[in-house]
């Protein structure tokens, strides 16, 4: 055992499923019609960690989702955000580095890029449904059926 842990450490430590310990760094890239995701989390954790890249005068679909939360942190571009307030209004917000923009199940968002950028993203688990509302690539709501396929569903 490692020195300097107290009593309340070793206890915790002792029934530690150390099998489940991960060393090996994780990286996937999924295509998207206006670029592309890279997840930098292993599947099966209760969270996503995603840099989107989003190409200049693209954006995602107009979208809400049904279960899954999340908050998005711009790196590095220019992009605006189209985001659902409490009244059921689309406000028009100008993304700022250094801040995070959070959407929960049910609101209505897009990202829409200005010049190419890149967006950290952070969210539960890819579950439930993404209900596309408006989609410049014709592409359907996203079930866990579609979520499964090549290319979730659009060709490249």
């Amino acid at each position: 055992m490692i020195e300097g842990l107290t009593e309340q450490m070793v206890r915790f430590l002792t029934g530690v499923d150390r099998s489940k310990f991960v060393t090996a760094p994780h990286c996937s890239r999924v295509e998207k019609p206006w670029g592309y995701e890279i997840i930098w989390t292993p599947p099966g954790l209760p969270y996503v960690g995603k840099r989107l890249h989003v190409r200049g005068g693209n954006k995602i679909s107009f979208q809400f989702h049904d279960e899954k939360i999340e908050t998005q942190y711009l790196l590095d571009g220019e992009v605006v955000l189209l985001l659902e307030n409490s009244q059921e209004i689309i406000e028009s917000i100008i993304m700022q580095r250094g801040v995070g923009y959070t959407n929960i199940p049910g609101q209505r968002h897009r990202l829409i890029a200005v010049t190419d950028a890149n967006i950290l993203e952070v969210s539960t688990p890819e579950t439930g449904d993404t209900y596309r509302l408006e989609d410049d690539y014709s592409r359907p709501t996203e079930t866990e059926e579609l979520r499964n396929t090549p290319n979730r569903g659009w060709s490249v």
